[in-house]
Order: structure tokens, then C-alpha cells, then sequence
């Protein structure tokens, strides 16, 4: 038998593990690339009786590709915003 524990940290008011032996490594991954699982404090790995800390591969696997903003041009998105909107202006 195989399933994922994710600890997930509430600060203040405690920690909760999640534990679903149906749930597999994929919808972890998926969930915490959601935004469903946050402030995570470990995810664990248990197969038959070992358990392995996979924490770093999992996060790693759910992180989102770094888009970079460097070649939009922000002040001309608006500019061209404005001018959308003065052509549905009634006069």
C-alpha cells in the first residue's frame, strides 16, 4: 500500500495532516500547484512500512515555470486600453 501525508501549517491554530490513501502523487502535485495545499510543512511518502521525506521533489514538480515580464510593455497595454474604451464611448 502506497499513500502521500501532507502536513500543511496553519500557524496559530495548528497543523493538519492530510492523509487519503486514494490520492496519488500526481493530485498532490496538482493540488498544491492550485493553491488548494499551502503553507505545507512536509509531504511524506509511505510504501508498505518505509516512509521517505519528498517534500523537495514534490514542491519542485508543482512549481510554475517563472514567465518573465520584461518584454511587456505595460504602459502601452494601457494606452491601448484607453483607447478601446473611447471607442464605445457614446457621444
Amino acid at each position: 500500500m502506497q499513500y502521500f501525508v501532507v502536513m500543511i501549517d496553519y500557524g496559530r491554530r495548528g497543523r493538519e495532516a492530510i492523509v487519503d490513501p486514494e490520492i496519488t502523487r500526481r493530485e498532490v502535485i496538482s493540488r498544491i500547484a492550485s493553491g488548494e495545499y499551502r503553507n505545507i510543512s512536509f509531504i511524506h511518502e509511505i510504501v508498505d512500512s518505509s516512509v521517505e521525506d519528498i517534500t523537495a521533489d514534490i514542491l519542485n514538480e508543482a512549481a510554475l515555470p517563472d514567465i518573465g515580464t520584461a518584454s511587456v510593455d505595460l504602459q502601452a497595454d494601457q494606452f491601448d486600453h484607453r483607447r478601446d474604451l473611447r471607442k464605445h464611448e457614446t457621444v
